[in-house]
């Protein structure tokens, strides 16, 4: 399975930006993987923000709560990430990702397929 992230660029604090996370490959597996959205800052370890079961069942990281939401189209194999409110705290490479296990974790380790990264940067 290949991820392939796109979406993110540089607003201003308050600004949204919808990230979106497509998947290549084995495509019928994705419909069964745990997925979800992780962000590293420079200097920082990678952090999980958000993510969903196969049955779509849904966890965030309490910074982005109310703020960010995370959804799954099965039918095109694409993962998104709708972020309202940014702050400039926000700013990161975000990453997909996506697991053999139906259930998401919010630790890096537990996720087997990665994509490539897409910055979002959030002025003040």
């Amino acid at each position: 399975v290949q991820l392939v992230e796109s979406g993110g660029g540089s607003v201003q604090a308050g600004g949204s930006l919808r990230l979106s996370c497509a998947a290549f490959g084995y495509t019928y597996s994705t419909y069964y993987m745990g997925m979800g959205w992780f962000r590293q800052a420079p200097g920082k370890e990678r952090e999980g923000v958000a993510t969903i079961n196969s049955d779509g069942v849904t966890k965030y990281a309490d910074s982005v709560k109310g703020r960010f939401t995370i959804s799954k189209d099965n039918a095109k194999t694409i993962l998104y990430l709708q972020m309202n409110g940014l702050k400039p705290e926000d700013t990161a490479m975000y990453y997909c990702a996506a697991s053999h296990l139906t259930i998401a974790t919010m630790s890096p380790t537990g996720y087997n397929y990665w994509g490539q990264g897409t910055q979002v940067t959030v002025s003040s």
